[in-house]
């Protein structure tokens, strides 16, 4: 996994968002969280496969956003992604730029 933080706003993604990486990204996360204010943008572009852990911690990071009066926005969202977040319903949580999932 890749985590490339360009700011307190923008956190970029790429490779597998699963349970060998979650630790890494969720620290990256957290702290890019804290460093900023307003809209937290996740750049999933380059994810490459995602398990029940990874969604898991995009959860997590959702929440922490909301708790700073944030809002965590994900940008670029694979079709194998997209598929997963409707499978497991959070595309009714997690806000997705790009495209439009109803």
């Amino acid at each position: 996994m890749q985590i490339r933080v360009c700011t307190g706003s923008e956190v970029v993604l790429a490779g597998r968002l699963d349970v060998s990486t979650v630790g890494d990204v969720r620290t990256a996360l957290h702290r890019a969280l804290d460093a900023g204010t307003g809209q937290f943008v996740v750049d999933v572009t380059e994810v490459e496969v995602a398990d029940a852990t990874g969604l898991g911690v995009l959860v997590g990071a959702h929440r922490k956003a909301e708790r700073l009066e944030r809002s965590l926005v994900l940008r670029g969202v694979p079709p194998r992604l997209q598929r997963l977040l409707r499978a497991t319903r959070l595309h009714r949580i997690l806000r997705v730029a790009d495209y439009a999932l109803t």
